[in-house]
Parts: C-alpha cells; structure tokens; sequence
C-alpha cells in the first residue's frame, strides 16, 4: 500500500500517457483510411487530420522527459541535502497561505540571482514560483535548470 501511494503520480501518468497513445493510434488509423478514400475532399481532411497524432505524440514526449529529468534533479537535490523544505503554513483546506510563500519567494528569487549558472537555485526557484501559485513560471524555471544541467552549468 506505501508503494501504491508513494507512485500514485507515475501511476495518474502512466494511465494518461496510455490513454493518449490509444488515442494518437486512433487517430492515426482514422487519417489513413481518410487518406485512402477516392474522394479528395476525404484526402484532403485525412492529410490535416495526421498531423494531430504527430503533435500529440512531440507533446507526450516532451512533457514525459520534462518530468523525468525534473524528478533526476530532484533526487539529486535530495541526497545533496538541497530541497527547499516544505514549511509554509497552510490554509485549512491544505492549500498554503499566499503572502508566506511570497516572503519565501523572495530568498530564493535573490538567491537565483547570486548564482545565475547554478541549476539548483533556478530548481529552488521553481519550487518557490510553484509555492507562489505562478505555474508558467515555475516551469520556465525547472525548464531553466535542466537545461544548465544538461549543459553542465552545475555549479554547487
């Protein structure tokens, strides 16, 4: 049962993504027996409707190593001691109290700004932007660290 809820996330994603294939191979099937059909009309309708499964399948794939290189930086911030801690106060309903994590935002904002190379304060500040509710940014920040760590921009 630990197992179960510690996985319950890759779990959600593995139904999703398995939902999604089924769908792109659908979709797929269906834009070729369009393609097939004599009438240009049906062609025509067939070519544009192939290129959502392939849109589909770049998106899936994109978001899929998005998150396993988000969780890789994770668990090496993990063993390194370096996860922000998750302190902030709580509504009673668990969503946490906006003005705290602003306060807390702005240590890791100027602390993204002392080390501008350093992919684990752009990931801090990605959790900090999370905390804050502002989700755009937050993924344009992890997007920011994996790329430095891809790079080799890892700076301790």
């Amino acid at each position: 049962m630990t197992a179960l809820k510690a996985n319950r996330t890759k779990i959600w994603v593995g139904a999703v993504t398995l939902l999604l294939v089924f769908y792109l191979v659908v979709s797929l099937q269906r834009s070729l027996l369009l393609m097939s059909d004599p009438n240009l009309v049906a062609k025509a309708i067939g070519v544009a409707y192939l290129v959502l499964p392939v849109i589909g399948a770049w998106a899936l794939v994109r978001e899929l190593l998005f998150g396993a290189r988000t969780e890789r930086l994770a668990k090496i911030l993990e063993a390194e001691g370096g996860l922000p801690e998750d302190t902030l106060p709580r509504t009673p309903a668990g969503r946490i109290v906006r003005e705290a994590a602003d306060l807390e935002f702005e240590k890791y904002r100027a602390e993204a700004e002392a080390a501008p190379a350093d992919w684990r304060s752009w990931f801090r500040l990605s959790c900090a932007y999370d905390a804050a509710g502002d989700r755009k940014r937050a993924r344009a920040s992890m997007r920011d660290a994996v790329r430095m760590y891809r790079t080799g921009a890892q700076t301790p």
